[in-house]
């Protein structure tokens, strides 16, 4: 039976005389959620669905225009003593229906009454839209007929036939994206450029029509009905939209997962076609609209459509399998519930969830989908902000509006005239000046653990780069790369036939001056002077070519280990001087270089960082502590490894036209530090990993400023 405090209401006499019946156009089917039986009432003229329990359904299936509301509240009391509704849940009940205009009345209807709860259901309407600003809708046609006539030809889509060839043509596509990957990243980089926007438009909006199509043609498959179709504004960007909430009065539950998956599998079908013919075509409008619809198809179907904490496909389908109808709000009902009788003391509490896993399902939803939705949007408007600062800025102060203004009136309202609060008006302004207080303190007073992380290198302190001092043809690898090596072991023998030629060539020149010279000695005292300079020069070059010779034999300077990776590939090869072959490293003293970007280096000028420490790449288990930390003074644009840039999958931007990844696209400060010898760890030099400077501790929003000025100080130069 219905709660004590419910079974009877002081109100009920406004009602209990009234002759009302549900109107003759109502239709009514069964469904079952999670094994129970539910009703839900279907008004075809407003396409609107009301899902009723059983025990509410008892009570409204009685009401008839020759008895009152009391008659049949007192016959469903007596016939289901333990679960028909007390009078306050039957009044609300009856409320709803009236609001919807479902109710028939054996007087005639209030013109003005009619009227007033018509602008009533529009400013809630309005209001819902207002808050839901960036899916801003707009019904224009009825396409029921369209879809009715076009069923017959896509009817073998839904069987055998349509989910084998889906399978097909999507694994295909993405074995040819998984072959093509590093082609489909490097077009990502253009996809906001302006020459593009006209296509990915054009793009959004046929996959989008494809998309809703899709939902319609498995509502109409399934006997449903569809009568709008209209422009969703998603992010202020008009794509199609139908309304498909017909499905809702499906009886098998996966009917209504296929409806909600109807529109992603077109769209992943469509994306699957288009990333082949994108793999198969040159640059042009079909090679880019083709990667236009990839890209469209994988980001809205991840973060928007497939994603069940924003309210699109993937919220209908998350709700259909819990079997908990309107997911999102029972979730913000069991929120509210939960602070208005728990911390405010209002009673008594009815809570939505019918069990203990109900109600985690609806704290787990309610609690996480407003957080996502803050971090999606963040980033969307991050990304328009990126390309058009105007535009960026207009949406965020309309979601500021809609999201922050617009929660704030309505809560400061409910605080001072909500009804439910009268009894405890005071312990709730006290409880909420008390959390404003709690979080006031926590974000703004109390001091936090302040730290950042830059990424670098690990590179030996003692090292030399083996380079070819005279060009040469590579001979013979007489150390073996990795073998332990001491100054002036020969590490590299190479050939030049043109130096030795020259060197014979100038031996002999000189022999001639000499012979040239003795002959001076009695006659032709005149040119013995330029005879002399003339050797003085042979000398010289002389040495330089025996210097050069002996260079050929490229000897270690450092005593420790040689490094060359690849080094066997080069012999037979001309190198030209100054080419590269390794490098010496010793073995036993490693420093790591960090990469610090300049939002980051005033707390090292400014002598705040209170200790650092790294960890290595593949070896995150040990925190090796770093000594002797120095800035290198001025900014640098050249990375101390390719493996920190972009090219090599590294953090740091790197410039599009540098063909070795080491030029940085913003400048930045190197910060050096002696590694410490560490248990289980094992230094290489070229091995990456990130050093964290911890800072003087400081409380959250301080933190959270610095970084959002960072950001617009980086992005916009704000």
């Amino acid at each position: 039976m219905a709660n004590a405090q419910e079974t009877f209401s002081e109100s009920w006499h406004r009602v209990s005389g009234q002759r009302i019946a549900l109107h003759p156009g109502v239709r009514v089917r069964r469904q079952n959620f999670r094994g129970e039986r539910f009703y839900v009432l279907e008004d075809p003229l407003s396409n609107q669905f009301f899902r009723l329990r059983p025990a509410a359904y008892e009570f409204i299936a009685r009401l008839r225009r020759d008895r009152t509301v009391d008659d049949a509240w007192q016959e469903c009391l007596q016939r289901f003593p333990d679960e028909a509704p007390g009078q306050e849940a039957a009044l609300r009940l009856i409320g709803q229906l009236y609001q919807a205009n479902l109710l028939h009345y054996d007087k005639g209807a209030d013109t003005a009454t009619l009227f007033e709860r018509y602008h009533k259901r529009t400013q809630r309407e309005l209001q819902a839209r207002l808050a839901n600003i960036m899916f801003f809708r707009v019904p224009l046609v009825d396409p029921d007929r369209f879809l009715k006539w076009a069923l017959p030809v896509v009817r073998p889509l839904f069987g055998p036939i349509g989910i084998a060839l889906w399978l097909v043509v999507v694994m295909f596509g993405l074995k040819t994206l998984a072959d093509h990957w590093s082609a489909a990243m490097d077009q990502y980089q253009g996809v906001l450029a302006p020459g593009n926007l006209p296509y990915l438009f054009i793009s959004l909006v046929v996959l989008k029509t494809l998309h809703e199509l899709g939902h319609a043609f498995a509502c109409r498959r399934y006997g449903g009905e569809v009568h709008t179709l209209g422009v969703l504004f998603m992010i202020f960007t008009p794509v199609p939209y139908v309304d498909v909430t017909s499905s809702w009065s499906f009886r098998e539950r996966w009917q209504r997962v296929v409806v909600g998956l109807g529109g992603m599998l077109v769209e992943l079908f469509v994306a699957a076609i288009a990333t082949v013919v994108w793999a198969h075509t040159r640059s042009g409008i079909i090679h880019g609209v083709a990667y236009n619809v990839m890209f469209i198809a994988s980001v809205s179907t991840l973060l928007f459509n497939l994603n069940p904490l924003l309210r699109f496909d993937g919220y209908y389908i998350l709700s259909d399998l819990l079997g908990i109808p309107n997911l999102a709000q029972l979730a913000n009902r069991q929120l509210r519930h939960f602070f208005e009788y728990h911390l405010f003391g209002v009673r008594p509490g009815n809570s939505p969830s019918r069990s203990r896993a109900e109600a985690s399902w609806l704290w787990a939803y309610g609690s996480t989908s407003g957080v996502y939705r803050v971090f999606v949007f963040s980033g969307v408007l991050l990304a328009v902000a990126d390309r058009y600062l105007l535009l960026g800025l207009i949406m965020l102060t309309t979601c500021a509006i809609a999201w922050v203004v617009v929660p704030s009136v309505q809560f400061t309202r409910y605080l001072w005239a909500s009804p439910r609060l009268d009894r405890v008006r005071a312990r709730t302004v006290a409880v909420v000046a008390a959390l404003a207080a709690f979080v006031v303190l926590l974000f703004a007073v109390i001091p936090f653990p302040h730290q950042f992380a830059a990424t670098g290198v690990v590179q030996a302190a003692h090292r030399n780069l083996v380079v070819t001092e005279t060009p040469g043809r590579v001979k013979r690898l007489v150390a073996r790369a990795g073998e332990p090596v001491k100054p002036g072991d020969v590490l590299i023998e190479l050939s030049n036939t043109e130096l030795g030629l020259a060197l014979e060539a100038t031996d002999g020149a000189i022999e001639e001056i000499e012979v040239r010279l003795r002959q001076t000695l009695s006659s032709q005292l005149a040119n013995r002077q330029p005879l002399g300079a003339r050797l003085h020069v042979l000398n010289d070059q002389r040495a330089r070519l025996r210097q050069q010779v002996e260079s050929l034999r490229i000897e270690a300077r450092l005593a420790g280990r040689w490094t060359a990776p690849g080094v066997h590939e080069l012999v037979g090869r001309w190198l030209p001087r100054g080419a590269p072959l390794g490098v010496e490293l010793a073995p036993d003293d490693f420093e790591f270089v960090a990469i610090v970007q300049q939002a980051d280096a005033d707390p090292l000028f400014r002598h705040e960082v209170t200790a650092t420490h790294v960890r290595l790449a593949g070896q995150t288990h040990a925190t090796i502590e770093v000594g002797g930390v120095r800035i290198v003074p001025g900014e640098n644009r050249t990375l101390p490894s390719p493996s920190l840039g972009w090219l090599a999958g590294g953090d740091i931007p790197t410039e599009k036209r540098d063909p070795d990844g080491r030029r940085a696209a913003e400048p930045f400060f190197e910060v050096r530090g002696s590694l410490a010898q560490t248990a289980g760890v094992h230094f290489a030099d070229g091995q990456t990993g990130r050093m964290r400077f911890r800072l003087p501790p400081k409380p959250l929003l301080q933190q959270g400023w610095r970084r959002l000025q960072q950001l617009l100080q980086r992005r916009y130069q704000w």
